[in-house]
């Protein structure tokens, strides 16, 4: 059964001051109290970089984590936001990596049942004489996928007939036969924020909009620059620096990481591929209680998704584009990638998709590590962790993919630990992550997706005043932590304004006392996908009521409570 590390009990984090005179000396390891020093310092606030945290946080090292925008703010808020052993891996002969990605479904679905769950993915069959992949080589590879890795809760495939399917009814009607199969959907944006406020509680510092300007190696430590969004300063002396940067990880070791000496530490090179997603108008019906997605195949041999989205939408993608020499920052979807989506979601369903039914789009940037690969679609999507014990112990993550995330922040701890030579146990698979503890609610766990159907009915049940609609919406974000937001409230009134549809003061007051979100964007594109349900001037009213009622977050004590 999964359970919550107790945090430690830890100092309120400091606020960020100028530089100070001097450094504490190289020999000494800073003290838990000590603001200038720490024994950890995570560069890089997206998937790996707070999974690290965490998991250095609760063997008990003193961590503090740095992102210099909110955290997901990039490529972990702009996945296709799969739970995925990578069925398409096979062709490539990624065993070792299917079979880490799937051993890490099932943990990663118990861990957090209010924003993962288990997902049916249809894959239609091409119509006799197609040159695509033929059914015999599909059957295999499912076979493959079933038995590499042990399933409790997820079933296994099967083979359908889309005549008499319900998931046939949105195709079109020459596609007669397909295979189903298992997956799991996340929120890969509140996954990167359960993982910092579980860091946060067993004692990480994490700075948001925090840029790491300098970090000089000597022979036992890093000296750090810090800058904070209003430009002011601070050191810090870390006894180890991971850099988890992802797009960003080696310009981060060319530009800002160097030893006394000088030179550039970076040794590796990363292939940046934009993967683009398009949201629509929802494209099929299916069954809420055993929920459906699907995967087609393309006649360039890749494939995409269209996934349930957001109640009223379906999401499709991706696409593979390198990004020779351009900034990730700026990474954004064009027009040949759009007509691409279109186009192939086409080919399949049996209503059309055009650019024009696009309601939404975004673009993240893959940091994948260089293998020479001349096709982007195959370029591993494996992690490496690269060690430098050099001088003082240097941590670098190439490449990696939301699904194994944990294990990628557990190997990283564990290689932290010997580099500093303080061995300490792994922690995280049985643990539940913020909110993802329903047995307070529902007793003991059973089946990730039906306790949080039952979690649901509790909260209805403890909070009968609050609309359907809504107590799902909240019960699915914030889990078991939905009482630090709706506190003493008994009425909608006691939420306060509502500041847009089903939005009101008290849960913008919890986003930014518990969450680090800021402004408009963290709240309805990261916290939240509200953006998409709201019109301009809905979103533009969020965005007034937090310029208006700016909030710093409150100590790890409140947190923790929260």
């Amino acid at each position: 059964m999964p359970s919550h590390r107790p945090p430690p009990t830890v100092p309120e984090p400091p606020t960020l001051s100028r530089p100070t005179a001097s450094a504490p000396p190289a020999t000494d390891v800073p003290s838990r109290d000590d603001p200038s020093g720490c024994d950890v310092l995570v560069v890089g606030g997206g998937i790996n970089g707070c999974g690290i945290a965490r998991d250095l946080a609760g063997r008990g090292w003193r961590v503090t984590l740095v992102e210099a925008d909110d955290l997901a703010s990039h490529t972990s808020s702009s996945s296709t936001k799969l739970i995925h052993g990578g069925l398409r891996y096979l062709e490539y002969y990624e065993f070792n990596l299917v079979r880490k990605a799937l051993q890490e479904r099932e943990v990663l679905l118990r861990s957090a049942p209010h924003i993962m769950w288990p997902l049916r993915f249809v894959m239609p069959l091409q119509p006799e004489g197609s040159l695509l992949r033929p059914a015999w080589l599909i059957r295999l590879g499912l076979f493959l996928y079933d038995h590499l890795a042990r399933r409790e809760v997820l079933p296994g495939s099967t083979g359908v007939d889309l005549r008499r399917h319900l998931a046939g009814e949105a195709l079109q009607p020459q596609y007669r036969r397909g295979f189903i199969y298992s997956d799991g959907w996340v929120d890969d944006a509140r996954l990167v924020v359960l993982n910092a406020l579980d860091a946060q509680a067993h004692g990480a510092r994490i700075h948001t909009r925090t840029r790491c300007v300098g970090a000089e190696r000597d022979a036992s430590g890093w000296n750090v620059t810090l800058q904070a969004a209003d430009g002011t300063r601070r050191t810090l002396r870390a006894r180890a620096l991971v850099n988890a940067a992802g797009p960003w990880a080696e310009s981060f070791l060319r530009g800002v990481a160097r030893p006394a000496g000088g030179e550039a530490l970076a040794t590796k090179h990363l292939r940046l591929v934009k993967g683009s997603h398009i949201v629509v108008r929802s494209r099929f019906a299916h069954d809420p209680a055993a929920p459906h997605a699907y995967i087609f195949q393309n006649p360039d041999k890749r494939i995409i998704f269209a996934i349930p989205y957001e109640r009223d939408f379906t999401l499709i993608g991706t696409t593979d584009v390198e990004l020779p020499g351009a900034d990730p920052a700026g990474a954004s979807i064009d027009d040949d990638e759009i007509a691409y989506l279109c186009a192939q979601a086409t080919r399949y369903l049996r209503q059309p998709v055009t650019p024009a039914d696009v309601v939404w789009h975004y673009s993240g940037v893959r940091p994948l590590l260089d293998d020479a690969s001349g096709d982007p679609s195959a370029v591993t999507r494996d992690y490496l962790l690269e060690s430098s014990t050099e001088a003082a112990p240097l941590l670098s993550v190439w490449g990696g993919k939301i699904t194994t995330f944990r294990k990628l922040a557990e190997d990283a701890a564990g290689e932290i630990g010997r580099m500093l030579g303080e061995h300490r146990p792994a922690w995280t698979r049985d643990a539940a992550l913020p909110g993802g503890d329903l047995s307070g609610w529902i007793g003991r766990p059973q089946r990730p997706d039906t306790d949080f159907a039952r979690f649901v009915q509790a909260v209805r049940q403890r909070h009968p005043w609050l609309p359907a609609e809504l107590a799902h919406r909240l019960a699915r974000a914030y889990g078991s932590r939905i009482d630090g937001l709706i506190g003493p409230a008994t009425s909608l009134a006691d939420l306060g304004t509502e500041v847009a549809p089903g939005l009101h003061e008290a849960e913008l007051r919890f986003l930014q006392r518990t969450e680090w979100a800021v402004d408009a964007s963290d709240v309805l594109w990261r916290r939240s996908k509200l953006g998409l349900h709201l019109d301009a001037a809905q979103r533009a009213a969020v965005a007034d009521w937090l310029a208006a009622h700016p909030c710093a977050p409150t100590s790890p004590a409140s947190r923790k409570a929260a």
